[in-house]
């Protein structure tokens, strides 16, 4: 059974979701969260949680937990490529697109960021229309415009 644990963060609380080895599932305060699961502060759900917790105190840049995500073999590859945007750095789907050599797959690619399970762990608040603004976010745009901020207040510019 997968473990489930809560954590208060500067941008409200947070649910993060394991399977006894790896982290599956990050939720935001407005989304549904399974009744099924088993409410326990693991070892790791605790590591990701003193993760996260150095994150937002601008101690840490990049995570180091086991991460484990389903989806399709496309989405897979935008997760993965998502792992590639350097910290206080964005990138528009049309840059996504083209690194994982699908350049007229920017539509797919916004699906595939809305549907990212591991929100904050799997970098997809950095990435922003073409235009420049920010677009949707499943913990809201605003959010997002904080995790921009935090980035680039703690980067190394």
């Amino acid at each position: 059974m997968n473990s489930i644990y809560f954590y208060e963060t500067e941008i409200g609380k947070l649910a993060i979701e394991e399977d006894g080895k790896t982290i599956t599932k990050v939720y935001f305060s407005n989304e549904e969260i399974p009744l099924d699961r088993n409410v326990e502060e693991t070892p790791l759900l605790k590591e990701a949680g003193k993760q996260l917790k150095a994150y937002f105190a601008g101690e840490i840049q990049q995570f180091n937990l086991p991460l484990s995500h389903e989806g399709t073999p496309f989405m897979q590859l935008v997760w993965n490529e998502l792992k590639n945007i350097p910290y206080g750095e964005t990138r528009c789907y049309q840059d996504i697109a083209e690194k994982i050599n699908n350049p007229k797959a920017v539509r797919a690619v916004g699906l595939a960021n809305n549907r990212n399970p591991l929100p904050i762990f799997i970098p997809c608040h950095r990435v922003i229309g073409k235009n420049g603004k920010l677009t949707g976010y499943a913990g809201g745009l605003e959010v997002k415009e904080y995790l921009l901020s935090l980035e680039k207040k703690h980067g190394d510019f």
